[in-house]
């Protein structure tokens, strides 16, 4: 249910469960925290999902079980943000839940024009995960987060644009390739080159 493409320093990896609305399990957590661990000589990594989705979050069934509070959403988080190449979310549909941290995580997030962006943690009753808050903030300010994590809004692809929680937006036939051009400079560069850079944005 993930998949990850290679073409020489680009990695595409993508959350390929569009029947469940791309919804994760403990183990596709697992495999993307894996990934983004081991991803140390990519230049650059693209995150997308299959269908008409990004990902709705926690699989339903294991949230009730425990996943939405699991540590493992801060490990897959906390493997992308460290990351040293160029992180790009190619979010071809709507971000929810706990979904929003590898999103966050990313140095760029490109939306499709439907895409709705909601974090119902105030209404399910979890806290959200721990550094998720921190990077909204530095996105959208203090006040839009709140907005966001304790008035339960539901942006939609324009509001996120304002607000800054993405960067652009992008036609769903052209996301990918989008994705992509922004990628072509850093897969010019040496990874010590884009590593630096990317050091410097802090």
């Amino acid at each position: 249910m993930i998949e990850v493409s290679k073409e020489g320093g680009l990695w595409i990896v993508t959350i390929n469960r569009p029947d469940k609305a791309n919804s994760v399990t403990r183990a596709m957590l697992e495999q993307l925290a894996d990934i983004a661990e081991t991803a140390q000589g990519a230049q650059a990594l693209i995150l997308t999902g299959a269908g008409k989705v990004f990902s709705a979050g926690a699989d339903l069934d294991e949230a009730r079980a425990g996943l939405a509070t699991d540590p493992v959403w801060e490990r897959l988080s906390g493997a992308i943000a460290a990351l040293p190449c160029l992180t790009i979310a190619a979010l071809n549909g709507t971000l929810a839940g706990g979904a929003f941290g590898m999103a966050l995580a990313c140095d760029l997030r490109l939306g499709v024009p439907d895409a709705k962006f909601f974090y119902p943690v105030m209404k399910l009753g979890f806290l959200p995960q721990p550094s998720d808050p921190a990077r909204m903030v530095a996105l959208v300010g203090p006040s839009r987060a709140r907005l966001v994590l304790m008035g339960g809004a539901k942006l939609t692809a324009i509001e996120a644009l304002s607000f800054g929680l993405i960067d652009r937006i992008i036609p769903k036939e052209t996301l990918i390739d989008d994705a992509r051009a922004l990628a072509t400079d850093a897969l010019s560069a040496t990874p010590a080159h884009v590593a630096a850079i990317k050091a410097m944005c802090v």
